[in-house]
């Protein structure tokens, strides 16, 4: 009886925060009630490989390894089956208000202790994914797995000179595909495939252009099979360097931004991929006007690494501001992608979650036509100075009562839940 007489004077605590807000951002041409309801484009797909370290299920001591991609800690609760991966992700959206997807990549499936390689993957080992996935009424994105194998140890998978790695290489990413495409059929809502693929030199190359010519061709092979577009969406993801390929990425941006756009493919922006003085939030408009969608990775960089917790700063505020501002909310698929194993990792989530969450929620609270009104006057104070106004606004009580009435728990009382939640099961596993 008490707990509930505390919640009932929370809830109206947060109602009259909630009426405050409103009215202060009514002052400013906004309603807050018709911002909620645009809450709804926002469908973020969490990323799998949070929960285990980018361990996956293709055996029962698999391990993240090849391809530049590090993992750094050792906190205790790391998911070791499909079923407490699928018990971590219901605890995070159990947490979280909106809607979110679920972003899986191939070495995740359901192979029932059976060895079963990459070029033989099929449905029928991510059945088991797509069953949950109608159980709790969410769509699954896909990604070919093209590291962590022994044929992508020397440092090259799609643009391998040797054609029988290539050939390997090929089969598995049109085996995703069509898996990817049968989730969609299944779940009556598009399947995301996103392709990236570690090839990349540590040292100075000579070859590019042959590197890059193989791995066109390997795109034309894998792309000429066509699914309908109401089941599958292609993506291909772009990268600066990485661990092992400091010299020369073959699929760079230039590459796979020429090839999004020749061959109508969604690219993918990791905003952890570029230089540091790069902000992927000034190239949406740009890549939106030559493409019908973009997909996103939304992760942290910290210096050379590019996998760090999202959390709300600049950069992410503005990649939402630009897509907001640019009316494409329904045009940008928006995933997470990062991976540490420093903290609780279903913390990990929730934070990085309801960090995009309220970043996208302020760029919709922006009064962005009086914005631009200043800026076509050429009114510059006006223009800083309410960008400068708008972040003391009250966003954080808006936020608070969108929880609220998704019926999850708010503020900083996650937190807790959290930790009963390692208490009771991560630290037994």
């Amino acid at each position: 009886m008490c707990q509930f007489i505390k919640e009932m004077k929370d809830s109206k605590t947060i109602k009259i925060a909630y009426q405050n807000a409103k009215e202060q951002y009514a002052e400013m041409g906004i309603n807050t009630d018709e911002v909620i309801a645009q809450m709804a484009k926002v469908n973020i797909s969490l990323h799998c490989w949070q929960a285990d370290d980018v361990s996956g299920f293709e055996t029962p001591d698999a391990e993240l390894g090849g391809g530049g991609i590090q993992v750094t800690g050792n906190y205790p609760g790391k998911a070791k089956t499909i079923e407490q991966l699928k018990a971590d992700i219901e605890k995070v959206m159990s947490l979280l208000p909106g809607s979110q997807r679920l972003n899986l990549h191939a070495i995740y499936g359901d192979f029932k202790g059976q060895k079963v390689d990459r070029d033989q993957i099929e449905p029928a080992h991510y059945q088991s994914w797509i069953d949950w996935a109608k159980k709790m009424k969410i769509g699954l994105d896909f990604n070919a797995t093209c590291f962590s194998h022994p044929l992508a140890d020397d440092g090259f998978t799609l643009s391998s000179k040797n054609e029988a790695t290539r050939r390997f290489w090929i089969e598995h990413v049109k085996r995703c595909r069509l898996i990817g495409a049968e989730m969609g059929k299944q779940l009556g809502t598009p399947c995301v495939h996103n392709l990236w693929i570690p090839d990349g030199s540590k040292d100075i190359p000579v070859d590019r252009y042959t590197y890059r010519k193989l791995l066109k061709e390997s795109l034309d092979e894998i792309l000429s099979v066509e699914y309908p577009k109401e089941y599958l969406k292609d993506s291909i993801e772009c990268k600066l360097f990485g661990i092992g390929s400091e010299a020369m990425v073959v699929g760079s941006h230039e590459f796979y931004l020429g090839y999004a756009i020749k061959n109508n493919t969604l690219i993918t922006l990791d905003n952890g991929h570029f230089h540091p003085t790069e902000q992927v939030g000034d190239k949406i408009s740009s890549c939106l006007l030559y493409l019908d969608e973009i997909l996103l990775h939304v992760t942290r960089g910290v210096r050379w690494d590019s996998d760090h917790v999202v959390i709300l700063n600049d950069e992410l505020s503005l990649i939402a501001q630009e897509i907001v501002r640019a009316k494409a909310l329904d045009r940008v698929n928006i995933g997470l992608d990062y991976f540490d194993a420093t903290l609780n990792r279903i913390g990990a989530y929730v934070i990085g979650v309801r960090a995009a969450q309220q970043a996208f929620l302020c760029a919709l609270l922006e009064p962005t036509k009086a914005l631009v009104e200043a800026e076509e006057a050429g009114n510059f104070f006006r223009r800083l100075a309410m960008l400068e106004v708008m972040k003391s606004k009250p966003f954080g009580a808006v936020y608070d009562y969108y929880c609220l009435i998704n019926n999850v728990l708010i503020g900083e009382d996650y937190i807790a839940e959290i930790e009963k939640y390692e208490a009771e099961v991560l630290v037994k596993r």
